[in-house]
């Protein structure tokens, strides 16, 4: 398995947020537990909208438990929203063993469901993400995690859509605060995780024009 260092610490593909500053901006988030119980989501919305001066709502379809073959048969659904943006995560899941998501099958349905959200009528700019870390027995059961983490960054790259790497903001934590933050291994109290992943969206979303962004 590859070491975390490997990765670029924030990688951002030149894929911007559609809505100019000042409009309003509707923003998908999609994945799995780490998405559907984050707690990151409301931080991100004040935060956008006061720096933007715009409205900014963002509709949570994430699920717990699920998967990228599952997702596969939401994009549908999310495209519906008519976004203009979209947050994606899969990897801890697929990386899991008794999901049965093989590291080729995983690559296959993220570059599946990145390019039909792409080609939706709203156009929506997507970005993929790398979540936080994982350990005791659920990471006993995710040996291969940073594999499919790796994997989903290549294929934002290969099809230039965005990648924001949330695992160095982690990293940056002592092992006191991660045990404490996330007890059961794998999913952050939401207080934490919307302090600590906040910063990274807002680089990845607000723009050039975001002061907030600049200073984070």
């Amino acid at each position: 398995m590859k070491h975390i260092a490997t990765i670029l610490l924030v990688v951002l593909m030149t894929v911007p947020a559609t809505a100019r500053q000042g409009e309003a901006m509707k923003i998908v988030t999609f994945g799995t537990s780490l998405t559907a119980r984050g707690g990151w989501q409301e931080p991100l919305r004040r935060s956008l909208s006061a720096c933007r001066d715009g409205e900014v709502t963002i509709v949570n379809l994430a699920k717990s438990g699920m998967a990228s073959d599952w997702g596969l048969t939401q994009v549908d659904k999310i495209l519906a929203e008519r976004p203009d943006v979209v947050l994606v995560e899969f990897a801890v899941n697929d990386a899991a063993l008794n999901r049965f998501v093989s590291l080729s099958e995983s690559g296959a349905n993220m570059e599946a469901i990145v390019t039909r959200l792409k080609a939706g009528e709203s156009r929506p700019a997507v970005y993929v993400m790398a979540m936080s870390p994982v350990s005791g027995l659920r990471g006993m059961t995710r040996p291969f995690l940073a594999d499919y983490e790796e994997l989903h960054a290549e294929i934002a790259r290969r099809v230039d859509f965005g990648f924001i790497d949330h695992r160095p903001a982690w990293a940056a934590l002592s092992t006191d605060e991660i045990a404490t933050a996330i007890a059961d291994g794998v999913h952050p109290d939401p207080e934490t995780a919307g302090r600590v992943m906040l910063p990274g969206l807002m680089r990845a979303l607000a723009g050039s024009d975001c002061q907030a962004a600049r200073t984070e």
